[in-house]
């Protein structure tokens, strides 16, 4: 008769059964297991590693490009823009890029011979929806009369304040500065709307605005309409050259809009020391005559213009 002892023990052989076979089991996938564990680890390390070497090469070779442009930027620009007075306008953002970019160009114009007569920057309350009152008041209220009658008969606070700014900022070679001009600087520098740097004592031959991203936000596209608005008023007061971060934002609209892109030049990359030359020679081509769109990305047909020379330049 089969009673309660022989059943408890009979458990018992079967959970050490189960015991054994578990570490009897562990024990032979172990080894397999932790093979496969390491090779895996081993695999990931030795594409981190990879992934840092590639990294450290770009690095190195965009030193060495920035390198080979200082270089060259010379010979390309030697007397290219002597006794030329040029105008710098930037985009404030949050990009800090904008800053390095606009600070080469402006030694990269210094090289060419230019004077950088002084940089205007634009900030975020300029291409403000909401600032349109206060730019149109700014324009009506402190225009000079030389240049009052001259401006466009429109309700767009942006394109009146752009196009003052321009016409007094901006003239042709030999032409004297139109009279008020630190005036109606100081007025838009006390609104905030913009901010400026250099003495602004002669009017500039040439402009090179540069951009850096898109606006985002709720109101971006009133601020990218804005910033193409800023970009034609300076482009029909004299030979312009947009200078991007990258083929979006200001540069995008510019390449994509038929009629400006006939007349203002573009740069993609001025955030690298290539770009900044190619913004410089594109000025050169500008002054020339010519205009051309430069860089990596969509719409560049090449990286640098030719060549160029300037009718009266050296």
């Amino acid at each position: 008769m089969i009673n309660f002892r022989y059943h408890v023990v009979s458990l018992a052989a079967v959970f050490l059964a189960l015991a054994i076979g578990l570490v009897v089991g562990t024990a032979a996938a172990n080894g397999p297991l932790a093979e496969n564990l390491n090779d895996q680890v081993n695999k990931i390390t030795n594409e981190k590693q990879q992934l840092r070497d590639d990294l450290d090469q770009s690095r190195a070779e965009l030193k060495k490009s920035a390198d080979f442009a200082a270089e060259v930027a010379p010979m390309l620009l030697n007397g290219k823009l002597n006794n030329r007075n040029v105008l710098l306008v930037k985009f404030e953002g949050s990009d800090d890029d904008v800053n390095t970019a606009t600070d080469g160009i402006a030694t990269t114009l210094e090289t060419a011979g230019a004077k950088v007569v002084g940089t205007i920057s634009i900030t975020e309350k300029f291409t403000a929806a909401a600032s349109n009152l206060l730019l149109l008041d700014l324009s009506e209220s402190w225009a000079p009369p030389a240049v009052s009658g001259a401006l466009p008969n429109t309700t767009n606070g942006v394109e009146t304040s752009s196009a003052l700014l321009a016409s007094v900022l901006v003239g042709k070679s030999g032409t004297p500065q139109v009279d008020g001009v630190r005036t109606v600087l100081s007025a838009y520098e006390q609104a905030g709307c913009v901010k400026l740097r250099g003495d602004f004592k002669a009017p500039a031959e040439a402009v090179i605005i540069v951009a850096g991203a898109p606006a985002s936000g709720k109101d971006a596209k009133e601020r990218n309409t804005a910033a193409m608005t800023i970009a034609t008023r300076f482009d029909m007061a004299g030979p312009t050259v947009v200078a991007g971060l990258s083929a979006n934002g200001l540069v995008s609209s510019v390449r994509g809009d038929a009629s400006i892109a006939k007349t203002t030049s573009t740069v993609d990359n001025a955030v690298t020391a290539n770009g900044q030359l190619a913004a410089v020679m594109a000025l050169v081509e500008r002054l020339g005559g010519k205009t051309g769109h430069y860089g990596i990305g969509d719409g560049a047909t090449s990286l640098l213009p030719k060549t160029a020379s300037v009718t009266n330049g050296s």
